[in-house]
């Protein structure tokens, strides 16, 4: 499950990694939720030959993607995952999955361990060496009743690597550079030629850094919801009995007492 990101980086940093022409002027985000806009990248139009026309193009999606042919999204789940394992088949994902792939650049993700007692530990994770990332995403574009137009995406998901499934059985699918072109190329790769990308980041790839419960609310924007933190531990918390109460001897002189 991917259900929060990071944008930490430069829109030049995020530009150069992705191979795009130059971003506009963004700041840091540092904890962006499902139904916020967040920077998506796709394969450019076709470009004849000698064409200047880009390889790639970057713009803001929603996200949580909207099927085409959906007639009311508040009707819907809010599909800001698939899985990568089934989206070829899921009719909200096909049209995307064979058309519309894209890369979704992220600092990093946080992701919540269950413990017991119905706790949770938040973990901010990031790429070991830095940098940005690029997580495999699908975009769509809805159409409103009005005629408007809006783009929307989703991150899609795999098992998690064996160092991160203490933390949850699921994470991001990460798409290295070496393969931004392929996943990109919806014209001559159908997604069976990209199925092998889909798979889990390799073990020891992220930094797992326990943080506070700010991250919880999406309202905390600052740096300090990524600050380490003493993670809480898996055992469960010892319950504390209550005293009983002392039963009092019945007296006729009490029988008609209030207090």
């Amino acid at each position: 499950m991917c259900g929060r990101i990071a944008v930490i980086a430069s829109p030049d940093e995020t530009a150069a990694f992705l191979g795009v022409a130059d971003l506009e002027s963004f700041p840091p985000r540092y904890n962006v939720a499902p139904t916020q806009p967040i920077l998506v990248v796709t394969a450019g139009p076709q470009r004849p030959p000698g064409s200047n026309l880009p390889d790639r193009m970057a713009l803001l999606a929603r996200w949580g993607l909207i099927p085409a042919w959906a007639k009311n999204p508040s009707d819907m789940p809010l599909l800001f995952n698939a899985r990568s394992e089934t989206a070829i088949d899921k009719a909200a994902f096909r049209n995307a999955m064979r058309h519309r792939r894209a890369l979704v650049p992220v600092s990093g993700f946080y992701e919540w361990k269950k413990l017991p007692g119905n706790r949770r530990q938040a973990y901010w994770l990031r790429p070991r060496k830095g940098g940005l990332v690029a997580l495999a995403g699908l975009l769509e574009t809805w159409s409103e009743p009005g005629g408007s137009e809006m783009d929307t995406a989703a991150i899609l998901t795999t098992y998690a690597s064996a160092d991160i499934r203490h933390i949850h059985d699921r994470m991001p699918v990460v798409i290295e550079p070496e393969n931004f072109t392929r996943w990109l190329d919806c014209r001559t790769q159908e997604p069976r030629h990209v199925a092998e990308l889909m798979r889990p980041a390799q073990s020891d790839f992220f930094e797992q850094i326990p943080v506070s419960d700010l991250v919880n609310k999406f309202a905390n924007v600052g740096p300090e919801i990524q600050d380490r933190v003493e993670p809480l531990h898996d055992e469960a918390p010892a319950r504390v009995a209550k005293p009983k109460a002392e039963k009092r001897k019945s007296s006729d002189d009490d029988q008609m007492k209030l207090f």
